[in-house]
């Protein structure tokens, strides 16, 4: 969906940056600093704002999101402009992404259920999810939802992600421990590596092209 009315100026500075996007569908506000801080999500969706405030946790950020959406329809529409709200705040607090380590995996675990990421903030949008979820709905959230937030940051975001349940028997378990695998990863992605320091103390683009923007 397109935006109607979005902030005409959306703030941003280095490592972070505020957006805020209304449409006839929902309204979300949002900020995001890449450094660690206070986690606020409030959706009215339950379930989201935990997988959120999860990523956002564990990746080491500060995040306010809010977001206000037609739940009387059902919890699509708030749960992917949420989650392309937040892309679109990674998008812009990387700026030319330039210092970063680009590429990110990990493994978490939550209880029975074990999860993989692997993440590439190289510029070029793509997402394959195997989540292996097998209720219909997680709380509020439809669980063909999860996989849709994960494709709806990373796009926005600009990632390639790959997020894979490896086994499982809790939907909830399965769920958090591949957001908790795709905070890990991005924390490791994000971070600023000192080999990309160049003699004139600027910061090197991670890519042969010379661009990630």
């Amino acid at each position: 969906m397109s935006a109607l009315a979005a902030s005409p100026a959306p703030e941003s500075s280095a490592r972070s940056a505020t957006l805020e996007r209304v449409t006839r569908e929902t309204r979300v506000v949002a900020s995001l600093v890449l450094e660690p801080g206070a986690v606020t999500v409030s959706t009215g969706v339950g379930f989201l704002d935990h997988l959120l405030s999860t990523l956002a946790f564990h990746a080491r950020w500060t995040l306010e999101l809010r977001a206000e959406g037609d739940l009387q329809v059902d919890e699509h529409h708030t749960a992917e402009d949420s989650a392309l709200v937040l892309g679109t705040l990674l998008d812009r607090a990387l700026g030319g992404r330039a210092g970063i380590r680009r590429f990110g995996s990990a493994h978490a675990c939550l209880d029975e259920a074990l999860a993989r990421a692997v993440v590439d903030l190289g510029g070029r949008p793509w997402c394959e999810t195997s989540l292996e979820l097998v209720r219909p709905t997680i709380g509020a959230l439809a669980a063909e939802n999860v996989a849709h937030v994960v494709r709806s940051f990373a796009t926005n975001a600009r990632a390639a992600i790959h997020l894979d349940v490896l086994r499982g028997g809790n939907d909830h378990h399965k769920a958090e421990a591949a957001f908790k695998a795709l905070a890990l990863a991005l924390r490791d992605a994000l971070a600023l590596d000192p080999m990309d320091a160049t003699a004139e103390g600027t910061a090197r683009v991670p890519s042969l092209k010379g661009t990630l923007a």
